[in-house]
């Protein structure tokens, strides 16, 4: 199941940031970097309540300004918008309602999604009571009073947060297994292009779908008796509101577009090469333990001698080093170069990341990774393993029980996902390894 997106929007200088980094940290969610995905991401996974959902920043919304930066900020609010399931609404306690929060409840209105009022910094309830109450004029509900930086008064809020998003049930068909393929990259990469070319070249359309909550267009298709659902983030349908040179917030698309596939295809510029925006993106299908098919595009434009092929391929594996299960394909949306062999390479993808091995297997190829190589030990205690077993896919994930999880150096643990490669291949899907203590020495199988 994806998790559902939170949107946290508001005029300028109301808190919008703080909220969001406090959400994002330690005492409500553990927010894991990931290589790839730089610091200032403005989305992150949160939790509350054993409810799981991701939140996006967003600019300061001001419909008055001509100024191209606010602008800028407005489009990317409505890029949020458009996205989100449930929206976060800040305000500023200390301000009162002004002119610009009834633009914005305005906007909210008109855009007919979820919305829960969040009033800032009350730092003093008994203080600043009879403020709070004003906020009812923006007819968007009850208020809510938090301090960000305080953090106080967000639980009421966050409680608030997950029954709206419990009302607007499931993200996904749970009875539809058909794969979901997302078309991830930045702008002007060609991905358009390439849905249209797959879809073009042999008619393959069966029908359109809406896209759930997203309002985007999912397209289904169906090619040698297997069908596929793509998922566009290019604005196949309609002109994408977002700006070349704004392109973090493409991550806003790509984050909803992800959470809803089994497989992303992330497009790159051969011309360009990988960027770092590229890499960014690419992140957000790693951490969410998605297939992954690289595709090199516009392929046909590159001069080439007998190692043009392989420097690309190293300076892809370089550049996401923290990926290296990646499938990749070089193609041309023009020409078609090589197109038709995404499909063959999706249902590769899709079969490892469904994989399922025996425990019985799993051991016998820990024993042998043991024998090979000893397990690392710290002050004379060395790490052992008793048994691995798989407890799930989409990634296949791996449970390996051990004496000590301190002594388990990710090394070794990576040492260990080479081993699992080696045996099954696991090819174009992460795989995930969780170490779990167990003391029984009874039980030890290695």
């Amino acid at each position: 199941m994806a998790k559902k997106m939170v949107a946290i929007v508001g005029r300028p200088n109301v808190g919008k940031s703080t909220l969001f980094n406090t959400l994002a940290g330690e005492r409500i969610a553990i927010v894991k970097d990931t290589p790839g995905v730089t610091r200032d991401r403005i989305y992150a996974d949160c939790e509350w309540l054993n409810h799981k959902f991701t939140i996006v920043d967003t600019g300061g919304i001001d419909k008055e300004s001509d100024d191209i930066i606010m602008r800028s900020m407005r489009e990317q609010a409505e890029i949020a918008i458009e996205t989100a399931d449930v929206i976060i609404f800040v305000t500023d306690v200390r301000s009162g309602v002004t002119a610009a929060d009834m633009q914005v409840a305005d906007m909210l209105r008109k855009s007919r999604k979820p919305v829960v009022l969040c009033v800032n910094k009350v730092d003093s309830y008994e203080k600043f009571e009879p403020y709070v109450y004003e906020f009812y004029n923006l007819g968007i509900g009850d208020p809510y009073p938090v301090s960000a930086s305080g953090m106080t008064g967000l639980g009421d809020m966050l409680d608030a947060v997950l029954e709206q998003l419990e009302a607007t049930g499931d993200v996904d068909d749970e009875e539809d297994d058909t794969p979901r393929v997302a078309v991830i990259g930045k702008p002007n990469v060609g991905k358009s292009s390439i849905i249209n070319k797959l879809l073009g070249a042999d008619r393959l359309i069966v029908s359109d779908i809406a896209g759930t909550t997203r309002d985007a267009i999912d397209t289904r298709v169906k090619r040698n008796g297997n069908e596929y659902v793509f998922i566009d983030t290019a604005g196949l349908r309609r002109k994408s509101k977002i700006k070349d040179d704004i392109e973090r917030y493409s991550i806003i698309r790509t984050v909803a577009a992800v959470e809803r596939c089994d497989v992303a295809v992330l497009v790159i510029d051969a011309e360009e090469g990988v960027t770092e925006q590229d890499t960014k993106i690419a992140g957000i299908a790693h951490e969410r333990g998605k297939g992954m098919i690289i595709v090199v595009n516009k392929w046909d434009l590159i001069e080439k001698d007998t190692n043009t092929m392989n420097r690309m391929k190293k300076e892809i594996q370089t550049k996401l080093a923290f990926m290296p299960y990646a499938k990749m394909l070089f193609v041309s949306a023009v020409t078609g170069q090589r197109l038709p062999k995404l499909f063959d390479t999706i249902d590769t993808v899709i079969q490892y990341s469904c994989m399922r091995v025996q425990t019985g297997v799993l051991n016998e190829i820990l024993a042998e990774a043991v024998a090979t190589a000893d397990p690392p030990s710290d002050k004379g205690k060395r790490l052992k393993l008793y048994y691995i077993t798989q407890v799930s896919v989409k990634p296949p994930t791996f449970v390996i029980f051990v004496n000590d999880k301190e002594l388990s150096h990710f090394s070794y643990v990576r040492y260990i996902e080479n081993k699992l490669r080696e045996a099954f291949l696991f090819e174009g899907t992460p795989i995930k390894i969780i170490i779990r203590e167990r003391t029984k020495k009874s039980d030890s199988l290695i």
